[in-house]
């Protein structure tokens, strides 16, 4: 079976979800974030040497306040339990992004999930958060 070498994902409409069956939108977040262990564990499993996903764009800053602050709680409790996912899959995960925008707490623990994973030999789990295209390539022209 060909296997791609790299899969990007998009986690979006994880609040549509919630919505259309009732529920706050957080939840959808929540599950989303629980569909996303299944999905490294299957990417690690099938062969794949990349995986990246979408988790926070630039652009989901300009949601309620609410809704933002739920996201890094979120995130928050992600990094806890991708550190194990990392563990057991020898997952080597790496943050892209423009960190400088997150609080201090969710910098550190980023910091401390690539630090433990970083010789790992499984997949590669990129997550962008804080990440935009074109505030992407602003940053690298001023690089």
């Amino acid at each position: 079976m060909n296997v791609p070498q790299h899969i990007a994902i998009i986690l979006d409409g994880n609040g549509r979800w919630a919505k259309a069956k009732g529920m706050p939108r957080n939840y959808g977040h929540v599950q989303g974030s629980k569909n996303v262990e299944k999905i490294c564990e299957a990417a690690y499993k099938m062969g794949v040497k990349y995986l990246t996903v979408y988790a926070f764009s630039t652009e989901n800053w300009s949601r309620p306040k609410s809704e933002v602050d739920a996201l890094m709680k979120l995130l928050r409790n992600y990094m806890k339990t991708c550190l194990k996912t990392a563990e057991k899959n020898r997952m080597r995960v790496r943050v892209i992004g423009d960190k400088t925008g997150l609080d201090e707490d969710i910098r550190t623990r980023i910091k401390e999930l690539e630090e433990a994973s970083k010789n790992n030999d499984g997949l590669n789990f990129q997550i962008a958060i804080n990440y935009g295209s074109r505030d992407e390539m602003i940053r690298a022209m001023r690089k």
